[in-house]
């Protein structure tokens, strides 16, 4: 049989063929490790957000410290644990209030108060002594007038951020046994309607605790120990109406 050869030309560009492969083989190999990214390493630890401070002052006299009662009971606190239920939170309220004093002793202590940052939120409560010492409304709404504006100041003059609560019935309590009831009951309506219209000017929050306390006057339970002032129990009446408050005026 004769040996098949294979030309020269021929043999030529068979290994032209297989070199241009090779090479081209290579350079796809290459760029592919050029194009390849590195990943990155991600840090995996969670970011805990840390939430505004949010603080609260409330301004009053025995029915906001709480005579009588726990300091857990207070309204004022009462009002913050809500929130808090609600992933609300706040900083403990600070208080400035003391048994017996009327809208002249609270000016008195407030007079030089300032703040290093405005109040997220400031509740005003005041108004039950002036009516019980027999001091006038008029000196009354002058005097309740002043807190309202040194309120609005505290909290960064933004008035949506200041809460009125309107003065407790005290006429329903054992307390007022010897008194006229309907008499107190009747000058108090007019402190309240008083401290209403001024809110309503300054276009501050407002809120009517008055028609609770007078649920006292058949449930011996809202009613605390010393029989004057109310119980946690009623104050938690309180704070359950507080507390949509507050979140409306740190919202605005």
């Amino acid at each position: 049989m004769k040996s098949r050869i294979i030309p020269q030309f021929v043999l030529y560009l068979l290994i032209n063929s297989i070199l241009l492969l090779v090479g081209s083989c290579a350079k796809s190999s290459s760029e592919a490790n050029n194009n390849f990214i590195t990943p990155v390493a991600v840090d995996t630890t969670p970011i805990i957000p840390v939430p505004d401070t949010l603080n609260y002052l409330a301004l009053g006299d025995s029915y906001t410290i709480r005579q009588s009662v726990a300091v857990s009971d207070r309204y004022p606190v009462q009002a913050v644990k809500l929130l808090a239920g609600n992933a609300v939170h706040m900083q403990d309220p600070e208080i400035i209030a003391v048994t017996g004093w009327t809208t002249q002793d609270l000016l008195n202590a407030i007079k030089n108060k300032t703040a290093a940052k405005p109040y997220s939120v400031v509740t005003l409560l005041i108004g039950v002594n002036n009516q019980y010492q027999g001091r006038t409304l008029d000196e009354y709404k002058t005097q309740f007038t002043q807190l309202l504006e040194q309120s609005i100041q505290l909290a960064g003059n933004r008035a949506g951020h200041v809460i009125v609560l309107s003065v407790p019935d005290y006429s329903v309590t054992p307390f007022a046994a010897s008194l006229d009831r309907a008499s107190v009951a009747g000058q108090i309506d007019l402190f309240n309607a008083a401290n209403k219209q001024i809110s309503l000017q300054y276009q501050v929050q407002y809120l009517d605790v008055t028609t609770a306390s007078r649920m006292a006057a058949n449930d011996r339970s809202l009613i605390a120990g010393d029989s004057l002032h109310f119980s946690g129990k009623e104050y938690g009446v309180w704070a359950s109406g507080l507390a949509p408050l507050l979140k409306l005026a740190i919202q605005k």
